[in-house]
């Protein structure tokens, strides 16, 4: 039997997307350019018991999935950079207090309102250090429609598998374009849920690293009564200010990250195995990137492009062996050079890292691209 296919918009793929995944609460407060996420959602969801609701403001709209996942619903949130500035404090609460949810940042340029309805990836080192704290971080970075769908799965399989906030980004030109997407049928793509206590409500604890770095995760309401707070806590969920507890909490948050970076990591590699120039991009600016590897391999230049689908944790390891293998790699993003300094800081001086960038609102185009890598090869 035929797929199901359809022509979507990019937020619309999004949509859909999280209600393949089991997403059954959204709350959110309309943005350009990520409103028509709450839209599709806003029709979809009453139609399958999931619930729907526009809350006053951006802040209230985080604090209203932080209460959705903790009532054990799969929740969603969609903004764009301004929005995404007010959600820090509570996107830190849900850090730490390890609340799996999604979030959907549709990037435009800033700061501050800066141009709505034009292309950005300057939120990119906001995804990784917005909110105060040591605290692990999960951000992806899809580059067509098709993919924003299976990310956006993605994206909750991590939350729930991970419990923690997990963060999905992509551009104003990914977010509007339309493109044929295939939608997949039901089981063909995995769908992870989070891992229910196995001991009674008594004996719950909702921190309790006896049983792994991912606690169990009850639902309020399930018969399950415990604490959830913002403060450092013990394995019961109460504040704790003893250092041995508070140090082993925080590492422990970290390593359930650090230690599943292989399943977590997701890269596109073109052409690298022989580049001499490799092209960092990611975004739609990786759609520039492709077109203007492809050309150039025709005129005999061996180049190729890296793109990070998983944006961070940062793929520190292929980042450095490509600087050890490549006369420079160039990393082109709409910004003044936020992961070019990633970039720079893994290859340790292997290699060069050549910066093309661009605030004023219109894409990276091939022929800056093809003119950067003509200059350095």
């Amino acid at each position: 039997m035929a797929k199901k296919v359809a022509l979507l918009q990019g937020n619309e793929a999004c949509a859909q997307g999280a209600l393949y995944a089991g997403c059954n609460f959204f709350g959110g407060y309309p943005i350009t350019p990520s409103t028509e996420v709450a839209e599709v959602l806003s029709v979809e969801l009453p139609k399958i018991g999931g619930k729907f609701i526009q809350m006053e403001d951006e802040i209230a709209a985080m604090a209203s999935i932080i209460g959705g996942a903790l009532a054990g619903s799969k929740a969603l949130t969609a903004t764009s950079g301004p929005g995404m500035s007010l959600k820090q404090e509570l996107l830190g609460y849900a850090c730490i207090a390890e609340v799996p949810c999604v979030i959907i940042n549709v990037m435009r340029g800033g700061p501050s309102t800066g141009m709505p309805t034009g292309p950005g990836q300057s939120d990119v080192q906001q995804a990784k250090w917005g909110t105060h704290g040591d605290h692990p971080v999960i951000a992806l970075v899809p580059a067509s429609c098709q993919e924003i769908f299976t990310e956006t799965v993605r994206a909750f399989n991590l939350a729930e598998k991970y419990r923690m906030p997990v963060q999905v980004l992509y551009d104003e030109i990914i977010g509007h374009m339309r493109e044929r997407i295939e939608f997949p049928e039901p089981g063909e793509l995995e769908i992870i849920n989070r891992t229910e206590p196995s001991v009674g409500p008594e004996e719950y604890k909702p921190f309790d690293p006896s049983f792994g770095d991912v606690p169990p995760m009850a639902a309020f309401g399930s018969g399950y009564r415990f604490h959830v707070t913002g403060l450092n806590k013990a394995a019961d969920g109460f504040p704790t200010t003893k250092a041995d507890l508070v140090d082993n909490e925080q590492r422990r948050q970290l390593r359930k990250i650090s230690a599943a970076q292989s399943d977590i990591e997701l890269n596109e590699e073109y052409m690298t195995e022989d580049a001499e120039v490799v092209v960092f991009a990611y975004g739609s600016t990786s759609r520039s990137a492709r077109y203007a590897v492809n050309e150039l391999r025709k005129e005999g230049v061996k180049a190729g492009m890296f793109r990070p689908i998983t944006l961070w944790p940062f793929p520190e390891k292929r980042i450095a062996e490509l600087g050890k293998q490549a006369k420079a790699i160039i990393v082109a993003e709409l910004n003044l050079g936020q992961m070019n300094l990633e970039v720079e800081r893994c290859v340790k001086g292997a290699c060069d890292v050549p910066f093309i960038g661009r605030v004023d609102g219109e894409p990276i185009n091939p022929g800056q691209i093809m003119d950067k890598v003509k200059e350095v090869k």
